[in-house]
């Protein structure tokens, strides 16, 4: 299908006047632009000084990673002839500090997913595996990403 880019521009907003002059005199303050969509404002995570009340770069991998798989999965529902009428995922990422640097260990996405058909519930379980197989960021990731789904269909319990 060819290759596909992705640009936009990362602006550091958080010198106070004397720049990186010490490790708590600038603040962490980052605008992400991308053309003819809204801004973003984002920051470093709050345990590295960063402002608490904005997006930091790991809040922005786990949505990234949650959003793809959704995507990836209501397509390969529509092949599947599973229609999904609700969609809600609880992803949590976990990242090791290790001195001045880390790592993702893993992600793992919790959705809970309505259908309309009982007898889908088995496809609509199994199109988890095509949405993971087919989605690009969890396949650009070095770290697992898993999924834990739930599957309901009205006046039925969830199932796995």
């Amino acid at each position: 299908m060819g290759e596909h880019s992705y640009s936009l521009t990362a602006s550091w907003t958080g010198n106070r006047g004397t720049g990186t002059s010490g490790y708590r005199d600038y603040d962490r303050s980052v605008k992400l632009v991308v053309a003819g969509k809204p801004d973003i404002l984002a920051s470093a995570d709050a345990i590295f000084r960063g402002d608490p009340g904005r997006w930091n770069p790991e809040d922005m991998l786990v949505a990234a990673l949650a959003q793809c798989h959704m995507l990836s999965y209501l397509h390969a529902c529509v092949e599947r002839g599973v229609v999904v009428t609700s969609y809600v995922d609880d992803a949590v990422g976990v990242m090791d500090q290790e001195g001045k640097g880390g790592h993702f260990r893993e992600v793992i996405l919790h959705p809970r997913v309505h259908i309309t058909d009982a007898a889908k519930v088995d496809d609509a379980v199994a199109a988890h595996d095509d949405a993971h197989s087919r989605c690009f960021i969890a396949s650009s990731v070095n770290f697992p990403v898993r999924h834990e789904p739930k599957v309901r269909v009205a006046g039925v319990s969830a199932t796995t």
